[in-house]
């Protein structure tokens, strides 16, 4: 298994980041792709990237919540990270109107920016949306055939928000959000509308543990090693068998993220 979004850089693991590692690689994670949030989490993504040089890659993006706080020069500390090997995508970045931490104008600047960045470098996109589907499909509309994938992180959308992103070669990342029958059953309802060769599977860790944990965690921080439990309950939901999740989730992150079948 692939996760393609941890937040490892959060420092709900800064006391156990191997432990965390090791745990993940006895429960057959494969590799981890890390989350980069703003300019220094990204920094701070590469540098465990080059502590951990085999199994961990990284993204290198601003998200919505920290749009109000750029510098006058993010876009070229981007684009110096995405030098490094271990960046593979730009983001996570996206609009989030839910909070709206950061402005919705400045939220939509920092995204049309960084969505021109990874067409002039033709690398993936790594997407947030919450609350703000419309124009966030409408910024990347003019840009989706000259960006090589697109990838819509933690999906919790509607059937016609998810047929959208799927006519729009769109790869779907499903987390633990899935397995909450209380606030992801509209999720649950559309699982089986996603077919194998678009979906992904993804942590979000320290984020969204997935309640179908048994025995339940002491702790109520999500981590990579819990991935298994978003597998067994996609299959649960639909006509994919455990495997053929693994082996296709597998192959589709390989593609997206230039990881190489040796991982």
């Amino acid at each position: 298994m692939i996760d393609i979004g941890v937040n490892l850089s959060n420092s709900r693991f800064e006391k156990d980041l191997n432990e965390v590692i090791s745990r993940a690689k006895e429960n057959h994670i494969q590799h981890l792709l890390v989350t980069g949030t703003n300019i220094v989490e990204s920094q701070k993504a590469l540098a465990l990237c080059q502590q951990y040089p085999d199994y961990l890659s990284c993204t290198a993006g601003v998200h919505p919540h920290d749009a109000d706080n750029v510098s006058e020069n993010y876009l070229e500390n981007l684009e110096e990270l995405t030098k490094y090997s271990a960046v593979k995508a730009i983001g996570e970045c996206g609009l989030d109107f839910n909070r709206n931490f950061s402005s919705p104008t400045n939220q939509k600047n920092v995204f049309k920016e960084q969505i021109e960045l990874a067409q002039k470098l033709q690398l993936p996109l790594f997407l947030h949306q919450r609350d703000a589907f419309t124009e966030w499909f409408d910024l990347l509309t003019p840009h989706i055939e000259h960006i090589p994938f697109l990838v819509t992180h933690c999906f919790t959308g509607t059937s016609d928000e998810l047929r959208l992103c799927l006519e729009a070669d769109m790869y779907v990342g499903i987390t633990g959000w899935l397995c909450d029958e209380r606030r992801g059953q509209g999720l649950r309802d559309i699982i089986g509308e996603i077919p194998l060769n678009r979906l992904m599977i993804e942590t979000d860790a320290p984020y969204l543990t997935p309640r179908t944990i048994r025995p339940k965690p002491k702790s109520s921080r999500n981590e990579p090693s819990y991935l298994p439990y978003i597998v067994k309950e996609i299959a649960k939901l639909t006509d994919y068998s455990e495997q053929d999740i693994i082996k296709q989730t597998n192959k589709n992150a390989r593609h997206v993220f230039g990881l190489g079948n040796n991982i």
